[in-house]
């Protein structure tokens, strides 16, 4: 006979320290840059208050 060898559950990855999980950001307003002089127009900087990363919305 076979042994019979018992499955383990695979464990959940944890994400690096100050990283969002799976892009999950908590995105906060920026209000230090309102205009952008490259583009010529008012922007909105959003910041993730978790890891620090920016996107940048032109109106």
């Amino acid at each position: 006979m076979a042994d019979i060898l018992p499955f383990k559950k695979p464990v959940k990855k944890k994400p690096h320290k100050g990283m969002c999980q799976h892009g999950f950001h908590k995105w906060i307003v920026c209000k230090e840059k309102q205009f952008d002089v490259k583009q010529g127009k008012l922007v909105t900087v959003y910041r993730c208050e978790r890891c620090g990363k920016q996107k940048v919305k032109a109106h």
